[in-house]
């Protein structure tokens, strides 16, 4: 068992939370992980992408190669284009339809669409709303994991028991708040299969 995860989005949209909760759940399920922050982590609103590497096998680098992510992650869309370049030939894609405009020339968001529409394995979502809906706004990323939580061979359970010891220093209502936006990601994933 592998799976090569990139996780991408800006600074402030919690891509290292993810990466953590999903490394304790593989943790928690006796895996190996390897992850790398390869930039952007300094700037709010910068460009962060994380490789994160998951195998019942020890894992020599912590870099996934070109043509090799089973799962890209992104809660912006334009992101999850910066790195289609690392997607295996089967491997899926889940992003955020919400983009984050961070750079004066930022594309058109009908480019993005167009250009995400061409790629195999295919899941977008408006994650922002369904945080919002969800009681919790700053959750979209909880909702983004959710989604892809059907590609990570790692039970949902064990990311729920993740997601409760990743929160639980910030109180029952955060982490029932962040549990619930990663219920109505899975959820929302499960439609769309």
């Amino acid at each position: 068992m592998k799976v090569d995860i990139i996780l991408a989005g800006v600074g402030g949209q919690g891509i290292l939370s993810i990466a953590s909760i999903i490394g304790v759940a593989a943790v928690d399920k006796g895996l190996y992980l390897k992850q790398a922050e390869t930039h952007g982590m300094s700037q709010r609103g910068g460009a962060v992408v994380s490789h994160l590497r998951i195998a019942d096998y020890p894992i020599a680098s912590d870099l996934i190669p070109k043509g090799q992510a089973d799962v890209i992650i992104s809660v912006e869309p334009m992101e999850s284009l910066r790195y289609v370049d690392f997607l295996a030939d089967n491997g899926k894609v889940i992003t955020n339809l919400v983009p984050v405009v961070n750079i004066p020339e930022y594309p058109e968001l009908e480019d993005i669409y167009r250009e995400l529409e061409k790629l195999p394995g295919y899941t977008a979502l408006d994650a922002d709303k369904i945080a919002r809906e969800k009681g919790n706004p700053k959750a979209t990323n909880m909702v983004m994991l959710g989604a892809a939580s059907p590609f990570l061979q790692i039970d949902k359970d064990l990311l729920e028991k993740a997601i409760e010891k990743i929160f639980s220093c910030k109180g029952s209502q955060i982490v029932n708040l962040n549990i619930q936006a990663f219920r109505a990601g899975h959820e929302y994933s499960g439609k769309s299969l």
